[in-house]
């Protein structure tokens, strides 16, 4: 049996410097020790790992910052937090698709954003392959946050806040678009999601942490579900057609990307941690309960030439064994994530 740790090291010690400054958000240089970045136990290596960012406080004060900063879009109405809420494990509950600047709808649902530091691709259809370079995106979308990353770059430059920040973080004020991403690559790559129900059992099976229908839940999921969403980060990162009959918008998802037709209606297989709070579902948002995500693959697989062959056909489930993972399902939740301050908004 091995031990139990629920969070990072670098969580960790970030709780202490919370609270060693009463929720400050200002950071006293005396106050704050560089902090380190560790992998939970029984997780690969992340693709992500500081090498050439080294994890700092600041620098990661510096990214949260920036992240819920209303001026990165061009009418100052929306942050990345706007779209990326933290109670929802950094989703956005309840939009089917992103809402930016005007009120524009984008045409797909806005992806948790926990643990980021594994991922080897961004977005729906991996039209980005590095955390550094993964703001530019919405940040530039006319439909998001519209504002070019020049004007980013000015706006950050003219506040003094923010040079005194730079120079903690990177010892000058000297502002521009290299430094604002990695901070916001410190502040996102620290988003780490493993201590939920889940995570406690498969560290202590003996231990009481969840019900017989959860147990057995876990193992159907395993039997049906695992080849995609691969344990523990509950996706293996690939893309994959899973039956969804195309939209009007059409959405032609990875092959947007490659341009090769055997990637159409492709999108990047999505984690399952905390994905009972992060409704609605799939690329566009189209489905609204855990329930009918389940019962798609029951029912609702739409046979097409790239339509992914796990599932081609439908996935045999019983009622009972399709309840049962639904309630497995409910014990990704990681409370201590979702609620952890040192990610919230700054006050």
């Amino acid at each position: 049996m091995r031990k139990f740790v629920p969070v990072s090291f670098f969580v960790v010690l970030l709780v202490i410097a919370w609270t060693s400054a009463c929720k400050k958000d200002t950071i006293d240089p005396g106050e704050w020790q560089p902090v380190g970045f560790s992998v939970p136990p029984g997780w690969p290596q992340p693709f992500y790992n500081f090498e050439n960012n080294s994890l700092t406080f600041d620098g990661f004060a510096l990214g949260r910052k920036l992240f819920y900063d209303v001026r990165l879009s061009r009418d100052s109405t929306i942050s990345c937090g706007t779209c990326h809420q933290q109670f929802a494990s950094f989703a956005q509950a309840g939009h089917d698709v992103s809402h930016g600047v005007d009120d524009l709808l984008g045409t797909r649902n806005s992806p948790g954003l926990a643990n980021m530091a594994w991922s080897t691709s961004f977005f729906w259809d991996g039209g980005v392959n590095h955390l550094e370079n993964q703001p530019i995106n919405p940040i530039q979308n006319p439909v998001e946050m519209d504002l070019k990353i020049t004007d980013v770059v000015t706006r950050v430059s003219g506040d003094a806040d923010y040079r005194a920040r730079f120079k903690k973080a990177f010892g000058d004020e000297t502002v521009n678009s290299q430094r604002i991403f990695r901070a916001m690559a410190q502040f996102m790559g620290a988003m780490v999601s493993a201590d939920s129900r889940y995570d406690r059992y498969v560290a202590n099976p003996s231990g009481n942490y969840l019900s017989e229908s959860e147990k057995h839940g876990l193992q159907v999921f395993r039997q049906h579900c695992a080849s995609c969403h691969k344990e523990p980060l509950f996706s293996d990162f690939s893309f994959r057609n899973n039956g969804l009959i195309p939209s009007a918008v059409n959405d032609s998802g990875r092959a947007h990307i490659t341009r090769d037709a055997a990637d159409l209606y492709k999108f990047k297989v999505p984690s399952l941690r905390n994905v009972a709070v992060s409704a609605p579902y799939m690329h566009d948002g189209r489905i609204q309960t855990l329930e009918a995500c389940v019962e798609h693959y029951r029912s609702g697989v739409h046979a097409s030439p790239t339509t992914d062959v796990l599932i081609s056909g439908g996935v045999v489930m019983s009622d009972l064994e399709k309840d049962d993972v639904v309630s497995f399902l409910k014990t990704l939740t990681d409370s201590t994530f979702i609620h952890n301050q040192l990610f919230a908004e700054p006050k």
